[in-house]
């Protein structure tokens, strides 16, 4: 009887904690619903294009797999059609540029490939059934060895490197396939059709269907990158005449620093786009590649910067005042040079002005160093930091400079027009007694 009591117990005992596990798991099951669900609202917010982009996708296979459903289309294509769907499936990206270039790579390589395949197909039928193989294998070997070793050129690299991927594998497809079927060339036409075909329709669909271009992108992120990095300089000039533990703009400083990779494939696609909108046929899009490699040097002197904000040792107040107006004009100068990008409008001519008042007082800054202004602050663990920080502060004002030099150029290539708007600008103007003072506030005509 005892053991039948210990039993029934153990059998009581089981139920409830089976229950238990069973409802911790559906609680688990429901969190993590609900975490999809956070993130599935969170992505679509942050870009509602990926949804449009998703949508679009839909819609591309929807009509390729139109070869499946209609009878005439299969009957003259066969199971060649899957092709078309297989295109659609690695051809669309999310912005017109990257499509296009898939788009372009991958029919001028299946073009290519297929005759070439069938070339070397016919000619080693030519040598006789004994050497087919041999020849056939030789080819092939050839082609990828070739190919592969053309892939490592940076150029190819950069834009073709797709095209080369598809162009080994169609070619290999189209000549291997020789020694085991008669029909190679009906086999070719299919398979090259059904490519086209899908890759047409990747490019309609993109181009005229909520388009998203890469051009415009890599526009709008020089202009934000710009604006960024004026933002920390403007609030770094605020920070140096009172304690900041931790600048609020750092975060916005090391996207502008971590920015190449995504701006080389921004221009990549954007070479691939046609004309459109203020974006004209073969747009200087080197250009803004330079633009960014120039705003990244600065910021990564901008950025050490940073370091001075946290540090304990503080400078006289005229070389303070100094730094920190140094500071406020160059952001100022690099806001107004990214509003000219934005905008697609000329820089006006002060900038250039802007940036000789701040070699000005950069030289001011230098002088006030080298004299007895310290005093009793002759501190060596007082004066490096400030010095270092003049130095930065120097080299700064020549990447403003560079900057502008090659925004202006921008708009040259680009033909910019001259903007109407009102820009206000502010000067710095160092006196005899090497007093900063602010300049009136002029309204110029920017262009």
């Amino acid at each position: 009887m005892q053991i039948e009591s210990e039993n029934l117990d153990k059998k009581v005992g089981f139920f409830p904690s089976g229950w238990m596990w069973i409802k911790g798991l559906i609680e688990k099951l429901l969190a993590k619903l609900r975490e999809i669900a956070k993130q599935t609202e969170k992505t679509a917010k942050d870009d509602p294009r990926r949804l449009i982009h998703s949508l679009k996708v839909g819609v591309a296979l929807t009509l390729v797999s139109l070869f499946y459903y209609c009878q005439p289309l299969y009957r003259s294509f066969g199971v060649s059609s899957m092709w078309a769907v297989m295109t659609v499936v690695v051809v669309f990206e999310f912005s017109v540029g990257a499509t296009l270039g898939k788009g372009l790579n991958r029919g001028m390589a299946t073009l290519v490939a297929g005759g070439l395949g069938i070339g070397a197909h016919y000619l080693a039928m030519v040598a006789g059934k004994t050497c087919e193989p041999i020849l056939i294998g030789l080819f092939v070997f050839l082609q990828a060895v070739a190919s592969t070793f053309i892939r490592f050129f940076p150029k190819v690299k950069a834009r073709y490197d797709y095209g080369m991927l598809i162009f080994i594998l169609t070619f290999c497809l189209v000549a291997i396939s020789g020694l085991r079927s008669d029909e190679i060339i009906e086999i070719a036409r299919k398979r090259v059709l059904t490519i086209l075909v899908g890759a047409l329709t990747c490019v309609v669909v993109s181009v005229f269907v909520c388009p998203v271009w890469a051009g415009e992108d890599l526009h709008l992120l020089v202009a934000q990158h710009l604006d960024k990095l004026g933002h920390f300089l403007e609030g770094f000039g605020e920070g140096c005449l009172r304690t900041i533990e931790e600048s609020d703009n750092l975060v916005g400083l090391n996207t502008v620093l971590d920015s190449k990779s995504r701006e080389e494939i921004l221009a990549n696609f954007a070479r691939w786009e046609p004309g459109h909108g203020k974006f004209m046929y073969r747009h200087p899009w080197k250009q803004y590649l330079k633009i960014a490699s120039l705003t990244r040097q600065c910021a990564s002197r901008v950025d050490s910067l940073n370091a001075y904000l946290n540090s304990k040792s503080h400078a006289p107040k005229e070389i303070q005042g100094i730094i920190a107006s140094m500071s406020r004009e160059s952001g100022k100068a690099l806001r107004e040079l990214s509003l000219a990008v934005e905008t697609m409008t000329r820089p006006s001519p002060y900038p250039n002005c802007h940036v000789s008042s701040l070699k000005a007082a950069s030289k001011n800054l230098n002088s006030l160093l080298k004299s007895e202004l310290w005093g009793e602050h002759a501190n060596l663990l007082q004066v490096i930091p400030v010095a270092a920080v003049a130095s930065l502060l120097d080299d700064t004002v020549t990447s403003v400079e560079k900057i502008a030099d090659a925004i202006d150029e921008l708009s040259s290539l680009a033909n910019f027009g001259n903007g109407n708007d009102v820009v206000t600008l502010v000067g710095i103007v160092i006196d005899g007694s090497d007093q900063v003072k602010k300049g009136q506030s002029s309204d110029l005509q920017a262009g």
